[in-house]
């Protein structure tokens, strides 16, 4: 693949697939390229902007106990990152680190995270509008968690 940065590393190793994944909906949101998406959360509620996850109608009954204002861990497959490179540059930290360091997109298994606020829930129609997001429209949806901050935090 093109584009690389100057110390970048790829991974020179086919990717060994080992699991299967069900998305349960999708999420729509503002951002349709990658060159205008927020970086992150804190960034993306910076521009005002909510968004919706549309949940599939067999999963809506795990919807139950959902309501305005919960904090939920949402976990989605970010489609259009490369899964290749090891070490990367990213263009705010010049000197590069490893994946895991990071929070790009680009990585093995391109799940991304956020904390997200309920706004509205239309359980019915599997519709649940969040303050903000950080992912592109259309990015699948693969699980909602309850965000508990002392369970989640730890203690220490």
């Amino acid at each position: 693949m093109s584009g690389l940065r100057e110390g970048e590393l790829v991974l020179d190793a086919p990717l060994e697939m080992r699991a299967e994944i069900c998305f349960i909906g999708h999420i729509e949101s503002p951002w349709t390229e990658r060159a205008t998406c927020p970086r992150n959360l804190r960034a993306a509620r910076e521009t005002g902007q909510p968004a919706t996850l549309h949940i599939a109608a067999p999963f809506r009954p795990a919807l139950d106990g959902v309501t305005p204002g919960d904090l939920m861990v949402a976990l989605y497959w970010m489609h259009d990152a490369r899964r290749d490179l090891l070490r990367q540059t990213p263009r705010h930290r010049p000197e590069g680190a490893g994946t895991f360091a990071l929070r790009s997109p680009v990585r093995p298994n391109p799940i991304g995270m956020g904390v997200v606020r309920v706004v509205q829930i239309d359980m019915a129609a599997g519709r649940i509008v969040i303050d903000a997001i950080d992912a592109l429209d259309g990015t699948p949806l693969v699980d909602l968690k309850p965000h508990i901050p002392g369970a989640d935090l730890g203690g220490g």
